[in-house]
């Protein structure tokens, strides 16, 4: 089984986010949403999509999404079968959270890496 198959999202705190919003789409051209992030959408050099999206996003530092991580950021990676990488890292002794989201975006489960990051673990919903 293929653990990771791709980066999914990079999130990440600021200690002033509508700034940091405006730097980004000033600066670097990205398109920040009202929800305070871009979603880039895989496509090949002809600029044809070839599926997949991947999420960036910046919030406030106040925010508790990364909780239980002491972290200002948190990275979501793409997996090919989420329940059976879970079951593969609970046996390997990981500290994966009991939490877990099933929603129109996917399944997502979350582990804490030996330095305290959160990190997601996200499955696209079939089609996707």
């Amino acid at each position: 089984m293929k653990r990771v198959t791709g980066i999914g999202g990079v999130f990440f705190k600021a200690k002033d986010a509508p700034m940091l919003h405006a730097w980004y789409r000033r600066h670097l051209g990205i398109d920040v949403q009202p929800w305070g992030g871009a979603a880039f959408d895989s496509v090949d050099p002809d600029g044809k999509a070839t599926g997949g999206t991947t999420a960036w996003s910046i919030s406030s530092e106040d925010g508790d999404q990364f909780a239980p991580s002491k972290s200002s950021f948190m990275v979501n990676y793409r997996v090919e079968d989420l329940d059976a990488l879970v079951s593969l890292l609970k046996e390997e002794g990981c500290n994966v959270l009991d939490k877990r989201d099933d929603s129109e975006y996917g399944k997502f489960a979350w582990v804490i890496d030996p330095e305290g990051n959160k990190v997601e673990l996200w499955q696209a919903p079939i089609g996707q």
